[in-house]
């Protein structure tokens, strides 16, 4: 149990060390490169469970080890169960490395798709963008003269941009109109 309580506090160094190894022998079906921490989880146990028997800190190693068989055994089912652990967390890693990079692939593939921009009012719906005129499904409507999708995408990331350089904090977008203006988006930052 404490093998296992030392195993699961170190998932990080098990990640860093299977990072740095990277996934050879994962897809073999043999152990995993980490599979390493599990022998030194059980040696820094059986140290501490060697120094904790009375009379016997001050024998060699090798008369500390287990000679009894069934010890052996109990021993190795304990590595076995251990190496499974291990296993399975690696192999949760690698299913959330594998989607973190479906997500990504998605995301490109949208960008790559089309060149629609996503609504600054509602952050939900793809704005219209004509000639003159900009509209969202979120009620959005803002008469333009000349205006392009590219266009209206440089001034709204060069707006995002320039405020990002300032404040850490995200802006919001509004729709204003005086009595005599027509409507203008207007970006402000509630900070």
């Amino acid at each position: 149990q404490r093998c296992l309580e030392r195993l699961k506090s170190s998932r990080t160094k098990l990640l860093d060390r299977y990072r740095r190894t990277g996934a050879a022998g994962a897809g073999a079906g043999g152990p995993a490169p980490g599979a390493l921490l599990v022998q030194e989880v059980m040696e820094q146990e059986w140290q501490v469970l060697r120094d904790s028997l009375p009379g016997r800190q001050g024998q060699e190693p090798l008369e500390q080890m287990p000679k009894d068989l069934d010890e052996l055994a109990v021993l190795e089912k304990i590595q076995q169960e251990l190496i499974l652990q291990e296993q399975l967390v690696i192999k949760e890693y690698e299913q959330s490395l594998q989607f973190d990079e479906e997500c990504l692939n998605a995301m490109l593939e949208g960008l790559d798709a089309t060149d629609r921009i996503i609504c600054p009012m509602c952050r939900k719906n793809n704005l219209t963008v004509k000639t003159h005129l900009v509209c969202c499904q979120c009620g959005l409507y803002i008469s333009t003269q000349d205006m392009t999708e590219g266009k209206l995408r440089s001034l709204l990331e060069s707006a995002v941009t320039e405020h990002s350089h300032r404040c850490c904090h995200s802006p919001e977008f509004t729709v204003t109109s005086g009595m005599e203006e027509e409507a203008s988006l207007l970006m402000s930052c509630p900070v």
